[in-house]
């Protein structure tokens, strides 16, 4: 029995025989089906062709990425705490080597995932580092790998350790997550949000899409409810789901500043 992997979304599957029939999470107009259909492999196939990186993307914060790129190309990002670290969204390689790095740096406490699409292989995340995932509710569906160590949240907030605090702000996916780490940026706040706010390459702008690649826009009412979700959290910096796709300073005036372009162009 094989645990395959979406090579599409990098979505690790429960144990089968063979290949899955489907991805589902590829299948969903918010994703897409490989131009070459859909391909499967294996973690032990991803480690042999593939390693991990880790870069300081500012004090106590971690960027964990794979080269070369793999699937949507993402990457975690470890937040450091003396209550425990906190991995933020997933990446689909581990291997020896990325364990004993994030061991360096103290570990996992636990894991939080913004959307579907990151979920990639957090079974192993969690069993390597014995760390509970926490996901919305909303998002139960597209678990594709069920396990013990997943625990769902509801509502609309979930407060973790050292001040940080868990918030749905929909949009993307029903149970679209972002992270409040109150002590980044020098104390001023930082929003972790993966693409459920995107930084986009104009990085004085985010983006708010029900589907990235199919360019699939959210109504007025959702980019607006997701403004208000994060409107009594203090920022200064967002941290994307990519490498250097970062909003640095004046973040909150650069949400709304974004969400006026947006639905001003939809009406």
């Amino acid at each position: 029995m094989t645990h395959f992997m979406c090579k599409t979304c990098g979505t690790q599957f429960a144990a089968t025989e063979s290949p899955p029939a489907h991805c589902p999470i590829c299948e969903d107009e918010r994703q897409y089906i490989g131009w070459k259909g859909q391909q499967w492999t294996t973690l032990a196939d991803l480690q042999a062709d593939h390693h991990t990186v880790l870069k300081t993307e500012e004090p106590h914060l971690t960027g964990i990425g794979t080269q070369p790129g793999f699937a949507i190309a993402q990457r975690a990002l470890l937040v450091q705490t003396s209550e425990g670290n906190l991995l933020w969204d997933c990446i689909s390689l581990i291997d020896e080597a990325t364990i004993t790095a994030v061991n360096d740096l103290g570990g996992i406490k636990a894991i939080a995932i913004s959307h579907p699409h990151y979920y990639s292989s957090m079974i192993e995340w969690s069993r390597a580092f014995d760390a509970p995932i926490y996901l919305h509710a909303a998002d139960r569906q597209w678990v594709m790998r069920p396990d013990t160590a997943v625990h769902f949240w509801q509502g609309e907030t979930k407060p973790l350790w050292a001040g940080m605090t868990l918030i749905r702000g929909g949009g993307h996916f029903e149970g679209g997550t972002v992270l409040h780490w109150p002590a980044g940026a020098g104390g001023k706040g930082v929003l972790l949000t993966g693409d459920i706010l995107q930084v986009v390459s104009d990085r004085r702008y985010v983006s708010f899409m029900y589907s990235y690649p199919n360019l699939i826009p959210l109504p007025a009412r959702e980019v607006r409810r997701i403004v208000a979700a994060v409107e009594p959290y203090a920022y200064d910096r967002i941290y994307g789901a990519w490498w250097d796709r970062v909003v640095a300073e004046d973040a909150k005036t650069a949400v709304h500043r974004s969400a006026d372009r947006y639905i001003r162009h939809l009406q």
